[in-house]
């Protein structure tokens, strides 16, 4: 495996050790690949994914096309938000997952609390 990824799950392990969701405070969790960028809100306590989006998603579809990957991370940020409020959850716990809290993660962040998530 390499180095990156061993590092990485070094660093997941260890916010995981701090961070855990809850009924009133889900997880929001970001996964990054190198086309796409996923968001997951989980609540720990039951092992349930609450609400998902990514670049995948069919609300997402078709606009997407010729822009960056941060901008598009921008988008997911704000669907995850969209979703969430309909569910009634405003409030998360956010889970960089080994991720620098930099570029696409720092993005899809920001974009999530402009569009209403508290974190």
């Amino acid at each position: 495996m390499a180095m990156r990824i061993v590092g990485r799950e070094r660093r997941k392990l260890r916010i995981r050790k701090k961070i855990s969701g809850t009924p009133s405070r889900p997880r929001l969790t970001v996964f990054r690949s190198a086309k796409h960028i996923y968001a997951q809100v989980i609540d720990d306590t039951t092992g349930r994914t609450l609400a998902h989006a990514s670049t995948l998603s069919k609300d997402l579809e078709g606009t997407l096309e010729g822009i960056t990957k941060t901008e598009a991370a921008k988008r997911v940020g704000q669907l995850i938000a969209k979703v969430c409020l309909a569910k009634n959850i405003d409030k998360v716990v956010f889970d960089r997952n080994g991720y620098l809290y930099h570029g696409r993660v720092s993005a899809l962040a920001d974009a999530a609390r402009e569009a209403g998530l508290k974190f």
